[in-house]
């Protein structure tokens, strides 16, 4: 550590880092390494002394099998060379995947264009939606880069949420600033605990603690950016916005790390238990980047004049149902955009679920960019009709008739010498096949349109609907590209058109379609309550029994045991159809697909 520079930073000069929260796109190498040098270069105009970028930020997150591909590593590794040389006047933190005897899932730390340092992940995430001992070796050691007077830690993601982790080590070996670069996917509820968790972090190991996320969706993930800053106490110093790309600058007092710890006696007396009594600690390696001849004029570096902060706007937060709706909202745009699609379909009914699908595609494309289809039946109302129509004028969108009448009478008529000569009599019954029929040529519709003029067709079945297996298989409620409602119990569904209503301050979604009976009108008088129990007893259970994994005898302990054990039955038989449902935006701690991963063929149920 130079003198001046130390004498800076005790005298209260700042350091000024930034938290780059952008929205990258998987295997789009040169698009992520170009937007990364853009905001290196924003971060020098405005004087930084450090930025950092999110986990994997070079390839996007996750992967996958493309880390099997030899050249997308080497291609990687260019763009590595690439952000190298555009690092000059500053610090740059950023993710990558490094190569040595396996993959690592890595952090560079480079300084005026030269890579001073690479951490490796120690801590690989391996449940839920993360996959990382498949592709990653885990790190062994870790670094403190001494850079303008300031010892910065750095790690990955998951290192920061063990509490005797690299954290700890780093800060223990001398660290002042941890940096902590993630890939971390949103789900309802995770920002207060994970809040939590870096407070707690930061007061912990007297150190400053800066969280840098990703942001934007990827396939079925949708990542919320809402980077953090605590300092040495804990205490929230700065944070970015929800579900949006942002350069959070902010000057951070090195000083008040120096002053906690002389005030603070725990770091001493855990070194002089560690010497003494032989306590094993992490590995850790302490690099100093010698200062540039190119910055400053000569001056130290902490101590040269920077221009005033950017003003502080405040950041962009949702309260819970906001924040759920700004996912959804989010996770639509990214992939219907990052998978070169301009336009999308839907079919709407006249009920809740295709209305909030409805709803969150204008919002999230525009208006111009949805087209709706009505298709009504014999059996659809008169109602469902016009609160199609009254919804799709509300929102703008343009809506497309198409009745569906007469291909069902002409495929009953078809099939009537089929099922005469396979069961005579069976073809004036009309059971579960003839309702099934409509929506399976609904969806021929909604597929043949997507053919014809390249639109994106978006499903509107729930989270409820298919845990029970209450859908067509190959019907309007699973066919398409990008399931929204996906991960969404009906519920959450009601919940969620009144936040919308309440946002736009008047009934956007109409209030008719919120007061009906949900019915999928496929028979004459259909309620879902004849096929299922009250949502608000259904989606309890299947939270208890598909995302906690609760069994049936402690479920039955709240509901009762028959209507548990039926619900318990009709999700364990449904899987094969999950298995072929479309991808979805996961919000929930365990969604179905690549959270919960149960056999087809399985006869353990209990």
């Amino acid at each position: 550590m130079t003198d001046s520079n130390l004498a800076s930073l005790l005298e209260g000069r700042p350091f000024r880092v930034a938290l780059a929260q952008i929205n990258t796109t998987v295997g789009d190498l040169a698009g992520n390494t170009a937007r990364i040098i853009a905001d290196i270069e924003c971060a020098r105009a405005a004087g930084c002394d450090l930025i950092s970028f999110p986990e994997l930020a070079i390839t996007g997150y996750p992967p996958e099998d493309l880390l099997f591909k030899p050249s997308f590593i080497a291609d990687n590794l260019r763009c590595l060379d690439q952000i190298v040389q555009a690092s000059v006047g500053l610090a740059v933190i950023v993710g990558f995947v490094d190569v040595g005897d396996d993959l690592f899932n890595a952090a560079a730390f480079i300084a005026d264009g030269k890579l001073v340092d690479t951490y490796h992940k120690m801590y690989l995430p391996n449940y839920g939606v993360f996959d990382e001992d498949r592709y990653f070796q885990a790190g062994r050691s870790a670094t403190i880069c001494r850079y303008r007077g300031v010892n910065i830690g750095y790690n990955i993601c998951e290192d920061i949420w063990f509490p005797s982790g690299p954290t700890e080590a780093q800060a223990y070996h001398g660290a002042h600033l941890i940096v902590n670069i993630n890939a971390s996917p949103y789900q309802r509820g995770k920002g207060n605990w994970r809040e939590t968790m870096l407070a707690t972090r930061a007061n912990d190991n007297g150190v400053i603690v800066c969280y840098t996320n990703l942001v934007g969706g990827q396939d079925e993930l949708v990542f919320d950016g809402n980077s953090l800053i605590f300092d040495e106490r804990g205490n929230k110093l700065a944070e970015g916005s929800q579900f949006a790309e942002q350069l959070l600058i902010h000057d951070l007092d090195i000083t008040s790390v120096f002053r906690a710890r002389l005030h603070d006696p725990r770091q001493r007396k855990e070194k002089l238990m560690r010497s003494e009594f032989g306590m094993g600690e992490a590995k850790v390696q302490i690099i100093t980047v010698p200062p540039s001849s190119r910055v400053g004029g000569g001056r130290a570096e902490a101590a040269v004049d920077k221009p005033p902060l950017p003003v502080v706007i405040a950041p962009t937060l949702y309260e819970p149902l906001g924040e759920t709706y700004a996912a959804l909202v989010l996770g639509l745009r990214d992939y219907t955009h990052k998978n070169g699609f301009q336009q999308v379909v839907l079919g709407l009914s006249g009920g809740i679920d295709s209305a909030l699908v409805a709803v969150i595609a204008a919002d999230a494309l525009g208006a111009a960019n949805v087209i709706a289809v009505s298709m009504p039946s014999r059996f659809s109302s008169e109602g469902s009709k016009s609160d199609a129509a009254i919804l799709a004028d509300n929102l703008g969108i343009r809506l497309l008739s198409v009745a569906v009448e007469q291909a069902f009478a002409t495929t009953l008529e078809t099939l009537a010498a089929a099922e005469e000569a396979t069961r005579p009599g069976s073809s004036a019954e009309f059971g579960i096949g003839e309702e099934n029929l409509q929506a399976r040529i609904r969806s021929n519709i909604l597929m043949t349109l997507s053919n014809k003029y390249g639109w994106l067709v978006l499903p509107a079945g729930n989270k409820s609907e298919l845990a029970t297996g209450y859908c067509t298989l190959g019907g309007v409620d699973m066919v398409g590209g990008f399931s929204v409602l996906k991960d969404v119990v009906k519920t959450l569904v009601f919940e969620l058109c009144a936040y919308r209503n309440d946002l736009a301050g008047h009934d956007l979604i109409p209030a008719a379609i919120l007061s009906k009976p949900p019915s999928a009108e496929l028979r004459p008088d259909q309620k879902d309550s004849d096929s299922l129990p009250p949502y608000d007893i259904l989606d309890p259970i299947i939270q208890a029994y598909a995302e906690e994994d609760r069994s049936t005898r402690e479920i039955a302990q709240s509901y009762d045991r028959v209507v548990v054990e039926r619900i318990v039955r009709m999700i364990d038989r449904a899987e094969y159809k999950r298995r072929q449902a479309p991808p979805g935006i996961k919000i929930t701690p365990r969604a179905f697909g690549r959270d919960r991963r149960l056999p087809i063929t399985n006869k353990y149920s209990r």
